[in-house]
């Protein structure tokens, strides 16, 4: 042996086309893992909801009397019917209502999920409203975005294989994301405010995306205008392998990364380096970028092998949009075409894998994190065996 290793390589084609593998990933990774459904942000007063369906789940995300966010099952307790509409083709909607009430028969809930009103139930024997409130579902707040999991609610202990780090469902959400304690402080993401959402469809699997925005080896070629602005090979990785994985890039002195290439808004918080904007990936549904004067977010989610559902949400300081300088759309325009860029290679790629002539290649020394993010991937699928 030469003491060599070999490359990583890409996965395998099954991994990106067969409808059992992708039906295995529903089952052992996104009924499992915390997954992310919006910002706090979203539903800022008592009564806003959001409507997310999460592996053919309808899921209803809601702020109470007691500015508490708690998340439900879309279901009635009384014949199943589905309690809020979702707007089709949306990956998710919102709204507000005092209440939560079935449409079929009018059995109505509070925003905590307590039944309140049950139509000529009180004629039957024995009926007790406090046996059917909503489904719960767990729900938990990380620097001001909402995660939620479809893990059974349980006491709360772990046992010591439970307690492993491939097993987010398993885990509170603050154990979940203990290691990134206070890492993104500078930033205030849980007081930022939404300046725009936009919802992409794209026919390509939902881990080619996370393959292609952890690395820039294809920038050069895909983003002539992001690489004018951030060099393609200033990256430098601070996380390097589980599920939160990624780093920064360098931006050009004075630049920011806008169709203008100026600032657009004032600052989200006491960024220690301005010249500096941070990737990250958090599995298995969440792209997390930080620049100096906004925070981008992108939501996967998967619809099939071939498909993928992704909501992207700009976030600005509160602050920002007192001032009359503040143009979002600046930003917005940019990472729209950046956007549509990478979706664009993520079809091909799709279209080629699909091919019979499809083999795994060898990754780049430039692709250390769309290997290392296949690596975790393989490990959560091979742990919920």
């Amino acid at each position: 042996m030469s003491g060599t290793s070999r490359p990583a390589k890409s996965l395998p084609q099954k991994y990106f086309v067969s409808p059992d593998l992708f039906a295995s990933e529903q089952e052992k990774i996104f009924s499992k893992q915390w997954l992310l459904v919006g910002h706090q942000s979203q539903i800022p007063v008592a009564g806003d909801y959001i409507v997310q369906d999460v592996n053919r789940e309808s899921i209803i995300v809601t702020r109470d009397k007691d500015e508490e966010i708690r998340a439900f099952y879309n279901v009635c307790r009384h014949r199943g019917t589905r309690l809020k509409e979702h707007r089709a083709g949306e990956a998710s909607s919102c709204g507000h209502a005092s209440t939560i009430q079935c449409p079929y028969h009018a059995w109505t809930y509070g925003l905590d999920g307590r039944l309140i009103g049950a139509p000529h139930m009180d004629e039957v024997p024995g009926f007790d409203k406090a046996e059917y409130p909503l489904h719960p579902v767990n729900i938990g707040i990380w620097e001001g975005f909402i995660f939620v999991n479809l893990v059974p609610k349980r006491d709360g202990s772990l046992s010591e294989e439970n307690a492993s780090t491939d097993r987010g469902g398993d885990r509170s959400l603050e154990e979940w994301f203990a290691p990134l304690a206070g890492k993104f402080s500078h930033w205030n993401m849980s007081i930022l405010q939404p300046a725009r959402r936009i919802e992409y469809d794209v026919r390509a699997n939902w881990k080619l995306m996370f393959e292609n925005y952890s690395e820039c080896y294809h920038c050069p070629g895909v983003h002539p205008q992001l690489q004018k602005v951030s060099p393609y090979d200033s990256a430098e990785n601070d996380l390097h392998e589980g599920p939160f994985l990624g780093g920064f890039m360098k931006i050009n002195q004075g630049k920011s990364l806008t169709m203008s290439g100026n600032a657009c808004a004032a600052f989200v918080g006491k960024i220690e380096n301005l010249q500096q904007v941070f990737y990250y990936t958090i599995f298995p549904n969440m792209l997390l970028s930080l620049h100096p004067e906004y925070v981008m977010v992108h939501q996967l989610w998967p619809q099939s092998p071939e498909r993928t559902l992704i909501v992207c949400d700009w976030l600005f300081h509160p602050e920002a949009f007192e001032r009359k300088d503040f143009n979002p759309s600046d930003a917005i325009e940019f990472w729209d075409m950046t956007n549509k860029q990478d979706w664009h290679v993520c079809d091909l790629s799709q279209q080629g894998i699909a091919s019979r002539a499809y083999q795994p290649g060898p990754y780049s020394s430039r692709e250390s994190i769309p290997a290392a993010w296949d690596k975790f991937y393989l490990r959560v699928m091979d742990a919920q065996k």
